[in-house]
C-alpha cells in the first residue's frame, strides 16, 4: 500500500513528515528553544506502547527564514537563566512534568508533598517563589478527588508564598463531563471545580482538550485551551495509509464537531457518525451508522476513553459495515476497567493516545501507542510567560 506521504492524493504535503525537519505543520509552530528528546525512566515492553516525543530539529538554519520570521519577531530572546519562571509538579503525572521541563531547558522546582496517616495532604515549597511566575502541572485524573485536592493545596501554598502569577496546568480536567444538567436535581460539578481552583488563588488555567468548550466559561480567570490534534495528526502522517482510503468517524453525535475539525485537517476526509443510545452512566448501546466506511480505514476520534464501551461498540459496528481497519485516536486515556480488555480484543489496528494521563505499565498492550504532549505544553507555557499568542500554535 502506498504511503500516506507518497500517495498522489495525500492530504499532507511532501514536507509534512515526522522524519522531515522542514515539516511546516508541527515544527514551524514551535520555536526551537530546546530541541531535545527526553529519556524515559522506565522502558515499555511493547514497541507500539513506547511513548513517542516528536523531535524538533536542533538546527534553526534548516528552516526557511520566511517560515520562522514571525516566530522570531513575536517572541523575545530566550533566557535560560530566567529565575522568575518556576515549574512545579504534583504527584499525578511527574513523568510529563519532567518532559515539559526537559523541553524548556529548566529544572522542576523543589516541592514536598506527602500524605498523613489519616489521608490529609501536606504541601511545602522548598524554594522561594516570591514575585515569580509559577506553573503547577497537575492533571486531575484518577483518583480525581485526591489529585484535585492536591492541586488546590499547591495553589494555596504558592499564593501564601507571594507568587506573582499562578497558572494551573491541567492536562486532563476531571469532572469536565459534568458540565450541564441532563436530569433534574443534578449538580454541575465542572463549575464547582472551576470555582474551587479560582478561589484557591489561581490566576490562570492551562487545559488540554476540554470535554466541552463551554467549560472555559465556568472560570472567572483566563483559560488557555490547547489541543492535542497536532501531535496525533503528525503521527498519523507517518502511517502507510492512502488518503483515498481514510474516513474519520465520530463515536457519538456529541463529538461530531471534534471529528469534523479533525477530518478537515486530513484534506476534508469523509465523515461518518455512530449513533448510540445511552441507557445509563458508562453504558452505551450502538444503534446505527451514518456514512460509508466499506473498504476504508476508519479513524475514530474522541477526547477521552473511559471504559471504552462507546468506542469498542462503535468499532464493532464499523467492522460489520465493511471497514478494513479501525484506528482509535484520543487525547485522554482514563482507562477505567474493563477498558484494557475491550481495547486489546482485536477490534483496533492501533489505539493512539497521549500522555496527559499516566498509563501504568501493566495496562500497556501491543496495539497501544502513546504520544507525548510535553513539547506542546512546554511551548504554551513559554508563550504565556512571555505574553505571546497561544492560538497561533494551531493556525
Amino acid at each position: 500500500m502506498a504511503s500516506l506521504l507518497q500517495c498522489p492524493t495525500s492530504p499532507f504535503p511532501s514536507s509534512f513528515s515526522s522524519n522531515n525537519p522542514r515539516s511546516p505543520f508541527l515544527r514551524f509552530h514551535f520555536p526551537l528553544r530546546h530541541a531535545v528528546r527526553c529519556n524515559l525512566v522506565e522502558p515499555i515492553k511493547f514497541d507500539n506502547g513506547k511513548p513517542y516525543i516528536p523531535l524538533l530539529n536542533t538546527s534553526a538554519h534548516h528552516l526557511s527564514s520566511t517560515a520562522t520570521s514571525h516566530l522570531d519577531n513575536a517572541l523575545p530572546p530566550f533566557n535560560k537563566h530566567d529565575t522568575r519562571l518556576r515549574i512545579f509538579s504534583g504527584t499525578a503525572n511527574p513523568a510529563l512534568s519532567q518532559e515539559i521541563a526537559c523541553y524548556m531547558g529548566l529544572e522542576l522546582g523543589k516541592i514536598k508533598i506527602k500524605r498523613f496517616a489519616d489521608g490529609e495532604i501536606y504541601v511545602q515549597l522548598q524554594e522561594s517563589v516570591r514575585g515569580c511566575d509559577v506553573f503547577l502541572v497537575q492533571p486531575t485524573c484518577p483518583p480525581a478527588n485526591e489529585n484535585l485536592m492536591e492541586l488546590l493545596i499547591m495553589i494555596d501554598a504558592c499564593r501564601r508564598a507571594s507568587a506573582k502569577n499562578i497558572t494551573a496546568v491541567i492536562p486532563y480536567f476531571g469532572y469536565a463531563r459534568a458540565d450541564r444538567k441532563t436530569q433534574g436535581r443534578e449538580s454541575i460539578a465542572a463549575k464547582l471545580v472551576a470555582n474551587l481552583i479560582t478561589e484557591a488563588g489561581a490566576n490562570r488555567v492551562l487545559a488540554c482538550d476540554l470535554h466541552s468548550g463551554q467549560s472555559m466559561g465556568y472560570f472567572d480567570i483566563p483559560v488557555d485551551h490547547v489541543y492535542g490534534q497536532p501531535v496525533i495528526l503528525d503521527y498519523l502522517a507517518s502511517k502507510t495509509i492512502c488518503s483515498d482510503d481514510l474516513v474519520v468517524v465520530s463515536p457519538d453525535v456529541g463529538g461530531v464537531a471534534r471529528a469534523r475539525a479533525f477530518a478537515k485537517k486530513l484534506s476534508d476526509a469523509p465523515l461518518a457518525i455512530v449513533d448510540k443510545r445511552r441507557h445509563g452512566h458508562n453504558v452505551a448501546e450502538v444503534m446505527n451508522l451514518i456514512g460509508d466506511v466499506k473498504g476504508k480505514v476508519a479513524v475514530m476520534v474522541d477526547d477521552m476513553i473511559d471504559t471504552a464501551g462507546t468506542i469498542t461498540k462503535g468499532a464493532a459496528l464499523l467492522h460489520q459495515e465493511g471497514a478494513r481497519e479501525v484506528y482509535a485516536c484520543t487525547t485522554h486515556a482514563v482507562f477505567s476497567p474493563p477498558a484494557i480488555e475491550r481495547l486489546s480484543s482485536g477490534l483496533f489496528q492501533e489505539v493512539i493516545i497521549t500522555n496527559t494521563i499516566p498509563v501504568s505499565e501493566q495496562n500497556y498492550f501491543p496495539q497501544l501507542t502513546v504520544l507525548s504532549v510535553a513539547n506542546l505544553l512546554g511551548e504554551t507555557i513559554w508563550r504565556v510567560h512571555d505574553d505571546c499568542s497561544v492560538s497561533s500554535i494551531f493556525q
